[in-house]
């Protein structure tokens, strides 16, 4: 949602480069966005329009060792996944604080069928994954839930594909604190006076850089373009953000001017779909970066609909996070077998710290 809002705002701001098209396209999704914000429910469905064979190219081009190249069963599942995400508040989205919201789901699908999902609702997660795909695309075999012992509970139900559920709450405290001594640290975020900073500097840049054209349809639809040339853009973009660095959550590196110096610099071209004045889909045409991998087709496609208030699934078992995390896990990793002095002979490890 922040995502949005920024988008939202940066968008409008294209209008401040004074041609009549630009303020109108500026205005219009200015006000598609703010619909967005005014909706208590929504649901994005997130599409790669790809095939295996450009992401084998592309995964070519880019020279992997060899043994690491994309696995053909991996280029097939992301040719065709699907990413689906709802979220549901007791106040309109833009006005909605963490507490807020009521749920939400994520799930990711394939044309054989869901690979994983997640709810979040309330205190709890629940989630369900398809192991066996998942571990047949990373070419790692799996083990049967027959070959768990006894005290690995639900674990046996996650390598089944059942839903399992887990306190959130719980999580936290569990995960919490070996570094900090036992204070969770505070989860990054920008301040007020950072994002006007941030968005004033987008602004800025799009309406320099980015070019929209407008063009009506039938049944009270309409397209809006944006086109801007990718390398001149990102660099831009990351020239504007590097004073705002130091004021940025910690992690977040930004990429000099040097690491996108080969980045291509084709034209990029974002098509924004309305539907009676609302933002129904985005569609974005990512081919032209390929450059010179032989790739057919390479997008994003960004669907909006009214989403569905995500309900608990039944029958789900709950896993012990304080057992999985400081038991099992543990156990597991240790318990295959102790080393011998014999396996480590001949290697140079250092003598403090192993």
């Amino acid at each position: 949602m922040t995502a949005a809002a920024v988008a939202a705002a940066v968008l409008a701001g294209s209008a401040a480069c004074g041609t009549v098209e630009q303020l109108s396209a500026g205005k219009k999704l200015d006000r598609a966005f703010d619909k967005l914000g005014e909706k208590k429910s929504l649901s994005f469905e997130l599409d790669l329009d790809t095939d295996a064979a450009s992401l084998k190219a592309l995964d070519a081009k880019s020279e992997p060792a060899p043994g690491e190249e994309i696995p053909d069963e991996a280029a097939e599942m992301i040719s065709g996944a699907k990413i689906t995400f709802t979220v549901q508040s007791k106040k309109p989205i833009s006005e909605s604080g963490e507490k807020d919201f009521v749920g939400m789901a994520m799930k990711v699908s394939s044309p054989d069928g869901d690979l994983t999902e997640y709810r979040l609702i309330g205190d709890y997660a629940y989630v369900r994954a398809d192991v066996k795909a998942l571990g047949k695309v990373a070419g790692s075999p799996v083990p049967s839930a027959d070959d768990l012992p006894p005290e690995a509970g639900a674990m046996k139900d996650v390598l089944q594909g059942k839903w399992v559920k887990f306190n959130t709450k719980e999580m936290e405290k569990a995960a919490e604190g070996e570094e900090s001594g036992g204070v969770p640290a505070p989860d990054p975020s920008l301040d007020a006076k950072t994002q006007k900073k941030l968005v004033k500097a987008l602004r800025e840049v799009i309406a320099r850089e980015v070019k929209f054209r407008t063009a009506g349809g039938e049944d009270g639809t309409e397209h809006i373009t944006a086109t801007a040339p990718f390398r001149t853009l990102a660099t831009e973009l990351f020239g504007r953000l590097r004073p705002l660095e130091k004021d940025l959550p910690p992690g977040m590196e930004l990429p000099t001017a040097k690491d996108l110096k080969d980045a291509p610099n084709t034209k990029v071209t974002a098509d924004f779909t309305l539907k009676n004045g609302e933002l129904t889909e985005v569609d974005v045409d990512l081919a032209k970066l390929a450059e010179s991998a032989e790739v057919k087709k390479l997008g994003l496609t960004l669907r909006i609909g009214k989403g569905t208030k995500p309900t608990a699934p039944a029958g789900a078992a709950e896993l012990d996070m304080d057992e999985l995390m400081s038991g099992f896990f543990a156990g597991a990793a240790m318990g295959g077998g102790e080393f011998a002095e014999d396996d480590l002979a001949g290697q140079d490890l250092p003598e403090d710290g192993f």
